[in-house]
């Protein structure tokens, strides 16, 4: 049926994306940290 489908086809296309998403923000981490830093703001 097409919700089943479309079920299907939505989590295939949002678990890739949402990894991506992770190792993006993961691999830009200290770039936010040194900006966090600089600005005097407590890095945890």
């Amino acid at each position: 049926s097409g919700a089943a489908l479309a079920t299907v086809v939505g989590v295939l296309i949002e678990v890739p994306v949402m990894l991506a998403l992770v190792r993006v923000v993961n691999r830009s981490r200290a770039w936010y940290e040194a900006g966090a830093r600089r600005a005097g703001h407590q890095v945890l």
